[in-house]
């Protein structure tokens, strides 16, 4: 059985108080649901990482990091290495996300060796992929997704693949309220398995991320292809990022 994560990205959201406040709260329902078969991971901006992490530490919940450098050291002002995030006792990272590609200009190879970096660190990375608004009115969803998740694997190496995260965020879904409906989720994600089942990874856990809400997890999550999600907005509000958790709980397969 492949591993179901709901992922919460909090972005550049919440200070050290408001972030400490949501990390135990999301604790304490995921402590009095107890054995549960879905791994929950919080993904606190850099400054919040310490703190939060005082709050997790021993519990069911794993923390994230929004973002590594893929080099170990050396004069990259304002970026954090991965052994950095290993020494906050990081369990997972976030590579490649849309609005870092669209924004920050991030490259196949650059997310590729970002995700190296943190395997070599014992960091699981997120690698994100997807495809823009004008990709996607093309019909071209399949040959985005596909490159990129092929520059993983020709970067990486299926041995690492197959310890990595996987997760679909169509960049014209961030942001914006705009969800992929189920059918779209299911036909794209269905791709990214194929083309990690050429490298021998079919098993890695492939998310979805894009707007996911309270209304529309359950549709999502239902999709055999789709193993949980990276929640954004959402995440931020306690009720509605637990409501999302115990959505892929009861799809459990």
């Amino acid at each position: 059985m492949r591993t179901r994560l709901v992922v919460g990205n909090w972005k550049m959201n919440l200070t050290v108080e408001p972030a400490v406040a949501l990390a135990r709260l999301v604790l304490e329902h995921v402590r009095k649901q107890g054995g549960s078969t879905v791994h929950t991971v919080m993904c606190p901006p850099f400054t919040a990482l310490t703190s939060v992490r005082a709050v997790l530490d021993g519990s069911p919940i794993a923390l994230g990091a929004q973002n590594c450098h893929p080099a170990r050291s050396g004069a990259h002002t304002g970026e954090v290495s991965v052994a950095m995030l290993a020494d906050l006792r990081c369990q997972y990272v976030i590579v490649g996300h849309s609005e870092r590609r669209r924004d920050q200009y991030e490259t196949d190879e650059l997310v590729a060796e970002k995700a190296v970096a943190a395997l070599t660190g014992s960091i699981t990375p997120i690698v994100c992929v997807g495809e823009t608004q004008q990709e996607h009115a093309e019909g071209r969803s399949a040959e985005v997704v596909t490159r990129q998740v092929d520059a993983l694997i020709r970067h990486a190496g299926a041995d690492m693949v197959r310890r990595s995260v996987i997760a679909y965020e169509p960049v014209w879904a961030i942001g914006t309220g705009l969800a992929a409906t189920p059918e779209h989720a299911q036909q794209t994600h269905a791709t990214i398995r194929q083309t990690l089942h050429g490298s021998g990874a079919a098993d890695v856990p492939v998310l979805y991320g894009g707007s996911v809400t309270v209304d529309n997890a359950a549709s999502l999550f239902a999709c055999p292809d789709v193993d949980g999600a990276l929640v954004g907005g959402a995440s931020l509000v306690a009720a509605s990022f637990c409501a999302i958790i115990d959505a892929c709980e009861r799809q459990q397969r």
